[in-house]
């Protein structure tokens, strides 16, 4: 295997990562800021405002997104069993 091929695999890998679990960090990152702004305008300073809607949040996008999320790493592992079949 070859530097050239190596580097192919990591970037393929790194692309898969950030297409997979972009979505999800995306909805977080979505639902942290709006709590925080609500947080910011009403002055409520309570703990469990941040972290149960983002984690509700985040499993009904896991239910929405996990059919995407599948495909996208079955694809990954059947390229990389193909590469290891051709060798």
């Amino acid at each position: 295997m070859t530097p050239v091929e190596v580097l192919d695999i990591g970037r393929d890998g790194i692309f898969v990562l950030v297409a997979t679990v972009g979505p999800l960090l995306g909805i977080s990152l979505g639902v942290g800021l709006t709590i925080a702004l609500f947080q910011a305008l009403t002055q409520i300073q309570e703990m469990t405002l941040t972290f149960v809607p983002k984690i509700v949040a985040t499993f009904l996008g896991l239910l929405f997104f996990l059919p995407f999320m599948a495909g996208n790493l079955k694809g990954f592992m059947e390229r990389i069993v193909e590469r290891i079949a051709t060798m």
